[in-house]
């Protein structure tokens, strides 16, 4: 893989780890949206701990992209359930990521 895939898909990582965030945090609030802040949660930290192996070139990066992408696609689709923007933009994130990632570990 070329030095620019890595940087691309470390960015789409940490954008959609800051977006997990937010949206986890936004949704804390709300005893109804327990699993959507458990799911942001947990794509958060794996998007966190993705871009660090990527970073330093491990070669467990890709075992670690595929669980982040599946991690991705869950908080995708649920975060695609609720109308509020920070659902949304976590939903987009999280669906640029997951690409990102399935290339990365292909």
């Amino acid at each position: 893989m070329s030095h620019e895939s890595f940087q691309s898909c470390i960015k789409a990582c940490l954008t959609c780890a800051q977006a997990c965030e937010h949206c986890g945090d936004a949704c804390i609030a709300h005893s109804d949206m327990a699993y959507c802040v458990r799911t942001c949660r947990d794509c958060a930290q794996l998007c966190w701990t993705v871009s660090g192996f990527m970073s330093r070139g491990s070669p467990l990066a890709a075992a670690v992209c595929r669980a982040c992408a599946e991690a991705c696609a869950a908080c995708a689709a649920e975060c695609a359930k609720h109308t509020a923007d920070h659902c949304r933009r976590c939903a987009d994130a999280c669906r640029r990521c997951a690409e990102e990632c399935r290339k990365m570990a292909a």
